[in-house]
């Protein structure tokens, strides 16, 4: 879907997610950007380096999840456009080690249009292959987007 076809209240809602992750604290320890591409799809843009290495030389498994979540949780969050949603599950399959730069989490909703939803993500290296995949469930919270801070543009 190309930006033309979206609704204004949908490309405002996706630019305020974009906004509400980039406020996110935790996303000031990692050089990422949300993407929200259209209903049902994001993708987030990060940079992998040395400072989320374990100690044999590759990235650790907190970056994969985090990005795996995030991008899967915006996915599904892009299709609620009144409440935070909240991870209840999260699996991950690890296919591949990654080491420094450039990795993309494409994350897509699945199913689940009231209460639960399901994302599935996936991380792409700078090749454009696979390092891993997740699946992840979500339910609506009690928190309305509208009080949040960094939700707006």
């Amino acid at each position: 879907m190309s930006e033309k076809a979206l609704s204004n209240g949908e490309r405002w809602h996706f630019r305020a997610l974009e906004s509400l992750y980039a406020s996110a604290p935790v996303n000031a320890l990692f050089d990422s950007r949300l993407e929200i591409v259209e209903s049902g799809v994001a993708r987030i843009h990060f940079m992998v380096d040395e400072r989320f290495y374990h100690a044999a030389g590759a990235a650790h498994g907190t970056i994969y999840f985090k990005m795996l979540d995030d991008a899967a949780f915006y996915a599904a969050n892009s299709l609620v456009s009144d409440r935070f949603l909240l991870t209840t599950a999260f699996n991950m399959n690890f296919t591949s080690p990654v080491k420094a730069g450039p990795v993309v989490a494409e994350g897509k909703w699945i199913s689940g249009k009231r209460r639960v939803f399901i994302g599935e993500s996936r991380l792409l290296d700078s090749e454009g292959e696979e390092i891993a995949r997740g699946t992840g469930t979500f339910m609506r919270s009690h928190i309305a987007l509208s009080t949040l801070d960094g939700y707006g543009i």
